[in-house]
């Protein structure tokens, strides 16, 4: 329970740290937990926040149509992508704000959200009678024997994740209606506690959409449906199909890189981390191969400036990740003269002293049947390569976003799912512990906000590097790296979620059946691109 003086300041918190694990304010404790509190004006905060308006508006469905269906389904615009399936009649702007208007109902209501603990059995059989068959097979599976449930009016949902009290603090939220479904913006901590103004993204949303039918295709919209492929000994064919639909995505961009290749001379990849730029560029180059061109690759890390010359951050820190770390000038210069076809000596940079150093390549020149691939976290931002005509370049942004659902309310964050991938590549090839990546992470985050997400729209194309099966194999790396993470470490929190979200897949031991070109293999081993 919370004490008096916390009772009294309870508006000001979203939700409790108890021992290093998120829970919301309605948990009981016992006197010997150590407790700190998570301001909603933080990131923590604004999740729960988020979640607790995700299953206002469910709740709101419900009691105008107790039939219907919602699905969140993905991050876009600057807010949550939701289908809502009102039987065979097609979700219509009238209904949006007939739903919007009755969130406000219930917020101006004030109702409380009540947490209430269950056997998992028994809280199994409560969603397989309500036909959420999705929820209640991963609550079965589930490893823990207590489940909790919240309730709103005679609704009820498991959300995977703290929420806040009452309702009446849910009123910062905007609706609004995009074809097929709708869309849901609430704060966050970017947007300053504001709801954030729509940004349209019509290319992120095609290759979301395009993750959907992806995930149709395997017939595997949640993770209940993956692990019955698992157990079903269907995974093999899962594990090929995901792969075939990544291949012919790549050979399409490179059909089509290869029809301009008159004109397209300058090939950037861009994307956050751990998305597999650096396999999906070696696959890329082949698929070039098959094309008949003979695509060269230069690396943006050697045009770094010399340690001496590198902006910092405002704590003091060398600031490798703006885009001032890098010899614009030079780096527009050689690329102009390359598609002269003039000869350039190209600088290496030597990581171990900071400095610049030449000689380390030969000369190159290329002819017209040589596109040059350039794949670096700048690569979508026109700055970087200005003197280039954007007519001559080719754009592809990747990143890994995720198809599956962990159920039909709850989805699962590509960040979550990247951040998986680099606490097993860290740890497998760098010698990283998952405590310091996880401490990394917030400052690479920061990064893609700053230099990757604003420039996402100016791809030409993206490309979705994620594979529907990939986490019931990262889990079995990352899980024992999570388990060593200290209590007393702030970074705990965030493993703990990670450890809470592996809980629901099974182990995919099939692991020899992921090819060695897999974008997978960057993170996990054994890939071909990487000796």
């Amino acid at each position: 329970m919370l004490t008096e003086y916390d009772s009294a300041h309870a508006a000001d918190f979203a939700a409790a740290n108890l021992d290093g694990e998120i829970h919301d304010l309605q948990n009981p404790v016992d006197g010997c937990q150590v407790i700190t509190y998570f301001p909603l004006a933080s990131k923590e905060g604004w999740d729960v926040y988020r979640r607790s308006v995700v299953f206002l508006l469910i709740t709101a469905v419900h009691e105008l149509d107790a039939t219907a269906e919602v699905k969140v389904d993905f991050s876009a615009n600057k807010g949550l992508f939701i289908e809502v399936c009102l039987g065979k009649r097609t979700l219509t702007q009238e209904d949006v704000t007939r739903i919007e208007e009755r969130m406000r109902v219930i917020v101006q209501e004030d109702r409380p959200i009540v947490k209430s603990f269950l056997p998992r059995d028994e809280a199994a059989e409560r969603f397989r009678r309500v036909n959420s068959l999705e929820k209640a097979n991963l609550i079965a599976a589930m490893q823990r024997d207590i489940v909790s449930i919240y309730r709103c009016g005679d609704y009820e949902d498991y959300l995977y994740g703290a929420m806040l009290g009452r309702t009446g603090v849910l009123g910062k939220f905007a609706l609004d209606f995009y074809a097929p479904g709708l869309l849901l913006r609430t704060p966050s901590l970017t947007s300053g506690g504001e709801v954030p103004a729509a940004v349209p993204q019509p290319k992120l949303s095609h290759v979301l959409l395009e993750a959907k039918r992806w995930a149709d295709i395997l017939h595997c919209d949640y993770v209940s449906d993956l692990n019955r492929l698992n157990r079903t000994g269907q995974i093999g064919d899962v594990i090929r199909i995901s792969e075939a639909l990544q291949e012919k995505k790549l050979a399409e961009i490179a059909d089509h890189i290869a029809k301009r290749s008159d004109e397209l001379r300058l090939v950037l990849i861009a994307g956050p981390s751990s998305s597999g730029k650096t396999s999906f560029a070696q696959r890329l180059r082949i698929q070039l191969r098959v094309n008949g061109l003979e695509p060269v690759s230069i690396s943006l890390d050697d045009y770094f400036r010399n340690r001496a010359d590198t902006p910092r951050t405002p704590e003091g820190a060398y600031d490798f990740e703006a885009l001032e770390a890098l010899d614009v000038p030079l780096f527009n210069q050689q690329m102009v003269a390359l598609l002269k076809g003039e000869e350039v000596k190209l600088p290496y940079y030597n990581f171990l002293t900071g400095e610049r150093e030449w000689g380390h390549y030969d000369p190159l020149a290329i002819t017209p049947k040589q596109p040059i691939i350039i794949e670096g976290i700048h690569g979508l931002n026109e700055a970087l390569s200005a003197a280039v005509p954007r007519r001559n370049k080719y754009k592809i942004y990747v990143s890994a976003l995720t198809q599956l659902n962990i159920d039909a309310h709850n989805r699962i964050p590509t960040t979550g799912a990247r951040l998986m991938r680099r606490l097993v590549r860290d740890y497998q090839f760098r010698g990283a512990t998952a405590l310091k990546t996880l401490r990394q992470w917030p400052d690479v985050r920061r990064g893609e906000e700053r230099n990757i997400f604003p420039f996402q729209e100016e791809a030409d194309v993206m490309f979705n590097s994620a594979l529907i099966y990939e986490l019931g194999i990262l889990k079995k790396y990352a899980k024992p790296l999570l388990e060593v993470v200290p209590v007393e470490a702030p970074e705990h929190v965030l493993a703990r979620q990670l450890l809470d979200f592996c809980q629901y897949f099974d182990d995919i031991e099939a692991e020899d059946e992921v090819p060695n070109n897999s974008l997978l293999r960057e993170f996990i081993g054994k890939s071909v691109f990487f000796k």
